[in-house]
């Protein structure tokens, strides 16, 4: 057995998948596999005992990004911009800034810091952020989808 936690990106090319080889599978088992979802995206080499948590950032988390692409657009349609634009707007920020992580290999906080200027428009939005604890949430409902993977699979 080779188990794989891939998630719904998959559709578009762009999954990230965590896969573990079971005690009984072969290299050549794991390779297969391992090559099967490069086809559709990122792969990730994992033990057994993290399956859990990748079930809660990569299996769940497209969840959670859909719901942050939500709220963004909400804010801009609140602050006046049409629905279509909010939207296009949401979507293509989170897309650019993911890209910008993948490609630059810097840490989001490195990158994040590039956006804040002193008394900025950013730094406003971050303070905002962090007061109401979105980065305490989103590892929280990592958490509570992980534990849900193991109680699902009763361990």
């Amino acid at each position: 057995v080779v188990r794989v936690m891939p998630n719904t990106p998959a559709l578009v090319g762009e999954a990230a998948s965590a896969i573990c080889r079971g005690h009984h599978a072969s290299e050549d088992d794991l390779l297969m596999v391992k090559q099967l979802f490069e086809s559709v995206g990122k792969v990730q080499l994992i033990d057994e005992r993290q399956m859990d948590a990748a079930t809660g950032l990569s299996g769940s988390g497209p969840a959670y990004i859909y719901t942050v692409i939500e709220a963004l657009a909400d804010g801009g349609v609140r602050e006046g911009l049409r629905r279509d634009i909010a939207h296009a707007l949401a979507v293509q920020t989170v897309v650019g800034a993911a890209l910008m992580v993948r490609e630059t290999g810097e840490h989001p906080a490195i990158l994040r810091d590039q956006v804040c200027s002193p008394g900025g428009t950013a730094i406003a939005g971050i303070s905002t952020l962090e007061k109401n604890g979105l980065r305490t949430t989103l590892m929280e409902a990592v958490s509570a989808s992980a534990a849900r993977s193991r109680e699902l699979g009763g361990s």
